[in-house]
């Protein structure tokens, strides 16, 4: 839309204020499309079985998972997380009897897949993960996403794809296993 420029009795122009209403920043806006362009690039990776957004989050569905499992991007109030979690108690157990009988923590082994992903990890260090049972009965285990240097929804993607890269290879997450054969 085009503003009209006013001319003024004193020979000079009057253009529209960037005050005007018109021009109004509204943040919920700007969060929304950055979130739906967040969740068009995960589409795109082909790394999850679906991915939807909801106006506030991004759940996308874990790939070869017989039961309900779900990495979520969201904002908190410290800034944004990044969660797995599921309903399913056997799949949280077969993902801690895992990270158990390894040498590795949960730490470490987002911080090879996010260092896989090009993340600068000496300079943004991964966060503390957190693994709890949330008021919504589900089972999961989360990380905050540090402010890292550059593109804000670059660092949304990479830690999305980083966490899927780490659970995909952890218990019942990286598909059925038969010990038996």
């Amino acid at each position: 839309m085009i503003l009209p420029i006013q001319r003024r009795r004193s020979g000079k122009y009057d253009f529209p204020s960037r005050r005007d209403p018109r021009f109004e920043i509204r943040p919920h806006v700007t969060t929304e499309f950055r979130l739906e362009n967040i969740a068009d690039r995960l589409r795109g990776s082909n790394a999850f079985a679906s991915v939807d957004f909801d106006g506030t989050c991004i759940r996308c569905r874990a790939r070869d998972v017989e039961s309900d499992a779900y990495y979520v991007f969201e904002a908190s109030s410290a800034g944004h997380v990044v969660r797995f979690e599921t309903p399913d108690r056997w799949l949280s157990e077969s993902v801690e009897a895992e990270l158990y009988h390894s040498s590795d923590s949960l730490e470490e082994l987002l911080e090879e897949s996010l260092d896989e992903l090009e993340w600068p990890i000496d300079r943004v260090p991964v966060t503390t993960f957190r693994h709890f049972r949330s008021d919504d009965f589900l089972y999961t285990f989360e990380n905050d996403v540090p402010a890292g240097e550059g593109d804000a929804d670059e660092a949304a993607v990479t830690w999305m794809l980083a966490y899927e890269a780490t659970f995909r290879e952890l218990g019942d997450v990286a598909g059925e296993t038969d010990e038996d054969e």
